[in-house]
């Protein structure tokens, strides 16, 4: 059956520009970039199967940050981007498949997905905040909270006899590139501070950003896939995902309880007072 896509007006990177913290699967990079050009830290996980990607990411409060794809193949690919469990263009809960709204990316081109799409040019864009200031928990949506997920489809070679556009039909897929190859100046998210343990992905400024349609019949199945799953510095250090530990090479702390196991907590006054009086 026929799908018809939308695809970029223009081209926001060069097939030149590589992003210096990038993960390939075959022929595709994935990247989290911020307005400012600071590529967010991955730890990625050693179990990781061949055609999925999974990492964690260092997310940094209020700042906004773009999905930035690069297709190293020759033929055209279909990405299915989804934030917090809901796919960017559609807003409706994803289950990365085939037969959701995507975005389609042409041989050796690199885009940068950087919102939540609202109409055919125009975006709001991505920026890390608290949970209940997301985009998903407006929708009472909490099952895929905190990650940011990418399917690449690889498009299906049979010969289709050319036939006239028609506006009427379906327009699930679409593609999206910037029209500035710059990036604007950070500004304020709509919340400042955070009140919730775990990060997410608000609704935030509304930027122009335009699109066109094309046609496009993705495979079924997925050749790659990509799962982020980001969360605040605080929290990664908690789960030992980073080392958050700076030891001071003047000071040991085991010399504090002087080699001796130390009382519980909640009774360190009473001991402090009995030991150093």
């Amino acid at each position: 059956m026929r799908k018809l896509i939308y695809t970029a007006a223009l081209l926001a990177f060069s097939s030149a520009a590589g992003a210096y913290n990038s993960h390939a699967i075959d022929e595709l990079d994935i990247d989290i970039v911020s307005d400012r050009g600071r590529h967010f830290e991955t730890y990625p996980l050693r179990n990781s199967s061949d055609d999925t990607f999974r990492a964690y990411l260092e997310a940094v409060p209020q700042e906004h940050y773009s999905v930035r794809v690069r297709n190293r193949g020759a033929d055209r690919i279909g990405l299915v981007i989804a934030v917090d469990g809901r796919n960017i263009i559609s807003g409706k809960k994803s289950r990365l498949r085939s037969n959701e709204r995507m975005y389609i990316l042409g041989p050796y081109e690199s885009a940068t997905y950087s919102g939540w799409r609202t109409s055919s040019n125009r975006i709001n864009r991505f920026y890390f905040t608290d949970v209940e200031d997301s985009y998903s928990a407006a929708f009472g949506d909490y099952s895929a909270m905190g990650v940011i997920a990418v399917s690449a489809f690889r498009e299906k070679h049979h010969y289709r006899p050319p036939q006239r556009y028609n506006k009427r039909h379906d327009d699930r897929y679409e593609s999206d590139r910037n029209r500035k190859s710059g990036k604007s100046a950070p500004q304020a998210a709509e919340k400042s501070g955070r009140a919730f343990d775990d990060a997410g992905t608000g609704y935030g400024r509304d930027e122009w950003s335009p699109s066109v349609r094309v046609e496009f019949e993705a495979e079924r199945n997925a050749f790659a896939r990509y799962f982020l799953k980001y969360e605040w510095r605080e929290t990664l250090c908690e789960k030992g995902i980073t080392n958050c530990y700076s030891r001071n090479r003047f000071w040991n702390d085991r010399w504090n309880n002087r080699g001796y196991a130390p009382p519980p907590p909640n009774r360190r006054s009473k001991w402090f007072s009995r030991w150093h009086w």
